[in-house]
């Protein structure tokens, strides 16, 4: 299959990574497009994302085609030595398909219609906009398979479209059926004879529209999944056409950051290439670096450890956020050379110039509205040359296999946020945001796997919290364990089966065998703002009472309240079980300790406050995090790929500044 490697490794070729971001030209006067070119050039872009949401330019009224201001584009791209990432453009479709189609609209959990005038319109079931989007697709993948500006498909964008009418309705029907076989086994799976929710016929079933009360949270966890084939359906459709006419060029979709709807691990084996938006606020660039750091380990590891791409990140302010930052200067250089080093061989920004009109005239662009003299654009060259020197060291490398692997899957997400939950606080993406800064701060290696991967590679997996696990992962956990791998396992998991039905004893008993508790009598929930007294910390959001199985270490206790001697943090050989979430600085201690146990290191030890450090092939990049200068000690005698530099021994970061070492002579 083809891959990033094809791009940014060309036979006969340096290495490259592929920098540029969305150009979108058609709402701009045609004069300004060579103008942007020519910066474009100066500014080191290889290649840029055109026709994203074109889709009424090209099809202006049903079955007309108007390619001529396309071909121009793409001509002159290439003339200009720029490559094309070539977007089908089924995101947005035009007004005249909800005009003509209204059931291709999508509706809210009220039954209200979602009507044209933004984006994302369309119901994901309906067969009049798959219909459309496929012929628009056909005959663009058709008219440029052979133009040799186009490098890359890009399918839609951002998939994020739920619906809950009548076309969903059909079709989560049909997918029940699939799954299930009979409604005797749907009644089961669901649960229904719990308030007289049994289904009698086929019809009845509809999707979790708005309830008088509590919905079933069977029922509303298989929406969940529906929702993700759903749209994975409407990306293959679409995928599938454009491969028939160019079965040589890589084809991918954008992530959203760490976003609940789709599931990424089943979404990113369709992806020749896995691609990801990544906006951290700069109002808090420590904050910003971490969450920059999470969705990367996060996208490469749904690569399977290959290369992948940050299609969308903003060169400045975005338009989103109650109040819109703008990115220091320096900020935008560093978090982008931190994607490199996480595993990045392709960055691009949401947007080369931002438009002048719409509802994204104030999100930033490459080419600001300042202009070529502005700081946007002088930053967006210096970050091509940085890009320009890396390329052909780190293009096609990979980061060290092993180190901490930190469990993450979307079946369990979507059944822990269910409406009658023990506590509304409790979100499986807080804690694996906060079980990962905890590592990440610690200077840890981390990558992310599902719970049926082959973990035998890591010395150490954490588990912040995964309220469903089905028996193949409880399965893999103790292989895992008895192997001689060491785990860590945070509350309130294992405790309900894949149709969210409470296991006998509230936690799996294999689990608990693995972990040391004998019982689980209560599960505590904490309210913001209380906290349960561990001894030598505070724990935040849960607690338990539980008791421990014979020969279980006590590693911390409650003090005090309700819970007073109760465990709070467990060992049982190779495994620890945290039964509340530690404070950041404790929790971070206690996962840096279970690291150092299994043998896990940081890339550089002795790192000093806001830098961090990461390897990828034979080079270390430094990446400072903070707001003053500081002297980094690097022993030995390396080069600084950025500045040709020689560094004995240490160097010097200046505020939000980066260094590429490898070992010099």
């Amino acid at each position: 299959m083809p891959s990033l490697d094809d791009l940014t490794r060309p036979p006969g070729r340096p290495g490259r990574v592929l920098y540029g971001g969305d150009w979108n030209p058609e709402q701009w006067p045609e004069d300004t497009w060579p103008e942007d070119l020519r910066l474009m050039r100066r500014a080191g872009v290889t290649t840029v994302t055109l026709g994203v949401f074109s889709w009424s330019r090209l099809e202006p009224e049903p079955g007309a085609r108007e390619f001529g201001w396309l071909d121009r584009l793409m001509d002159l791209t290439h003339a200009h030595g720029v490559d094309v990432v070539l977007a089908t453009p089924t995101a947005s479709p035009p007004p005249w398909l909800g005009r003509r189609h209204p059931e291709s609209l999508p509706r809210d959990e009220d039954g209200r219609t979602e009507w044209w005038g933004s984006r994302q319109h369309f119901s994901h079931s309906s067969p009049a906009y798959r219909r459309h989007a496929a012929a628009i697709t056909e005959d663009l993948a058709a008219r440029y398979a052979a133009h040799p500006a186009l490098v890359m498909w890009h399918i839609n964008n951002e998939y994020c479209t739920h619906d809950w009418g009548d076309e969903a309705a059909r079709t989560f029907r049909t997918w029940l059926q699939d799954r299930y076989g009979t409604l005797d086994a749907l009644n089961t799976a669901w649960g229904t004879d719990f308030w007289s929710q049994r289904y009698a016929a086929w019809e009845e079933v509809l999707p979790p529209r708005r309830a008088h009360y509590l919905r079933n949270p069977a029922h509303v966890l298989d929406f969940r999944r529906y929702t993700s084939d759903q749209l994975l359906e409407c990306y293959r459709a679409e995928r599938d056409i454009v491969r028939k006419h160019t079965p040589h060029l890589p084809v991918t979709t954008n992530f959203m950051p760490f976003w609940s709807g789709q599931d990424g691990w089943a979404w990113a084996a369709e992806e020749d290439v896995v691609s990801v938006d990544v906006y951290p606020d700069p109002a808090e660039p420590r904050a910003g670096g971490h969450e920059n750091a999470l969705v990367a380990d996060l996208t490469r590891a749904e690569a399977g450890g290959r290369p992948w791409m940050v299609m969308e990140q903003a060169a400045g302010a975005v338009n989103w956020r109650p109040v819109n930052h703008p990115k220091p200067e320096g900020l935008n250089r560093l978090w982008t050379l931190q994607a490199v080093a996480r595993g990045a061989d392709a960055v691009h920004y949401f947007q080369w110039r931002p438009s002048r009109q719409g509802a994204e005239k104030f999100h930033s662009g490459m080419l600001g509205h300042s202009g070529e003299h502005g700081r946007a654009f002088r930053e967006t060259v210096r970050i091509g040359a940085d890009l320009a020197r890396l390329g052909p060291r780190v293009a096609g490398s990979r980061l060290p296999d092993g180190g901490v692997a930190l469990l993450h899957d979307w079946d369990s997400w979507w059944a822990g946020r269910h409406e009658g939950a023990l506590s509304a606080h409790l979100d499986q993406g807080d804690l694996v945001r906060a079980w990962h800064r905890a590592l990440w701060d610690a200077g840890l290696p981390v990558t992310f796997a599902h719970p049926h991967h082959d973990l035998t590679a890591h010395p150490l997996v954490v588990v912040p919290h995964l309220y469903l696990l089905d028996d193949t992962a409880i399965d893999a956990l103790e292989r895992y364990v008895s192997g001689g791998g060491r785990l860590v396992c945070g509350f309130f998991t294992g405790v309900a089966d894949p149709d969210d039905r409470i296991r006998p004893g509230g936690t799996d008993a294999r689990l608990r065998a693995l972990l040391g508790i004998d019982r689980i009598d209560e599960w505590w929930p904490l309210a913001p703002g209380e906290h349960a007294d561990c001894g030598t910390f505070r724990g935040t959001l849960w607690s338990e009472e539980l008791v421990p199985a014979p020969g279980t270490e006590t590693l911390a206790a409650y003090r005090g309240g309700a819970l007073d001697g109760r465990p709070a943090v467990l060992r049982h050989g190779r495994a620890r079980y945290l039964s509340t979430l530690p404070e950041p600085d404790a929790l971070r201690a206690l996962l840096a300790e279970a690291a150092h146990e299994a043998g896990v290191r940081p890339a550089l030890d002795g790192l000093p406050d806001g830098v961090e450090a990461v390897r990828r092939g034979e080079l270390l990049f430094l990446l400072h995090h903070g707001p003053a200068p500081v002297t980094v000690a690097v022993p030995g005698r390396h080069r600084d790929l950025l500045t040709g530099t020689t560094v004995d021994d240490t160097l010097t970061l200046d505020r939000f500044g980066a260094a590429v070492l490898e070992e010099h002579p």
